[in-house]
């Protein structure tokens, strides 16, 4: 219960916001979920001896590349990716004489940049698509029924390991029932949102989105065991951290927007 309700919560704002709020207001949350997983990011790996100050220029450097997104599209997401790796070199030059481990702190904060910045930047490019906050339906279906599909079944019938160095809980069993509600809920939330759909590129688009949600699964995995991180953050009863919720459509995200753009939506 302590799980099920914040979850049930979040997953029916999430959708609220999708389906009937303005471009302006999603735009608004993003950018708050953006700045706070930028915290969590920065708490979970970055080095030790950064001041809350320069932990907070560092999350807005972080967040740039999401605000101009927004602002401008696909041309200013790139332009804010590039203005905020120029901004955190400049920052890693003038602290370097006072930092032993420039190079790890300079690395480890270019891979959050592009974690977050680039990464979240990409569902706001979702919705600047044509039926796009429907598309964002679908993707959020995709991701929210493998999880809980591969859970379940990985519980009822597990038992062949999947990465059990990395995530030992995961099973090939689970990833099948993972598929199976990923593509079921696509097509459910399809029917009813999309005004035209190539099924079979929906049904393939689908079963690729979950393979790439459990790969950006992993990767935060990774993440937390290089770090020593159980959650990436506490703000959300019962479910760790933002990035603990976001970790495959962080993923997924890009991938459906790239789809989209190639193929078109067919």
């Amino acid at each position: 219960m302590e799980r099920t309700l914040p979850g049930l919560a979040l997953a029916g704002g999430w959708l609220l916001l999708l389906l009937l709020g303005p471009f302006s207001l999603f735009f608004a949350v993003i950018i708050l979920v953006a700045s706070i997983g930028a915290m969590e990011y920065v708490k979970m790996c970055g080095c030790d001896g950064q001041g809350f100050l320069q932990r907070l220029l560092i999350c807005g450097i972080f967040v740039l590349p999401v605000l101009a997104a927004g602002l401008w599209g696909g041309p200013g997401m790139h332009t804010g990716l590039f203005a905020s790796f120029f901004l955190l070199s400049v920052y890693i030059l003038y602290n370097f004489q006072f930092t032993p481990n420039s190079f790890e702190v300079f690395s480890r904060n270019a891979l959050g940049l592009f974690y977050i910045g680039f990464l979240i930047s990409h569902l706001v490019l979702i919705w600047k698509l044509p039926e796009g906050a429907s598309w964002l339906v679908v993707l959020s279906s995709i991701t929210a029924g493998s999880d809980s599909g591969a859970y379940y079944c990985g519980r009822v019938f597990g038992r062949t390991k999947l990465c059990p160095n990395i995530s030992p809980k995961k099973t090939i069993e689970g990833v099948v029932g993972g598929v199976a509600a990923g593509v079921t809920l696509a097509v459910f939330f399809a029917s009813i949102l999309l005004t035209s759909v190539n099924w079979l590129f929906l049904v393939l688009a689908a079963v690729l989105l979950v393979g790439v949600g459990i790969v950006g699964d992993l990767t935060e995995s990774v993440m937390k065991r290089g770090t020593g991180t159980k959650d990436s953050g506490s703000i959300l009863a019962g479910h760790g951290g933002i990035l603990d919720r976001m970790d495959s459509i962080l993923f997924a995200g890009p991938f459906l927007y790239y789809l989209l753009v190639l193929a078109g939506g067919q």
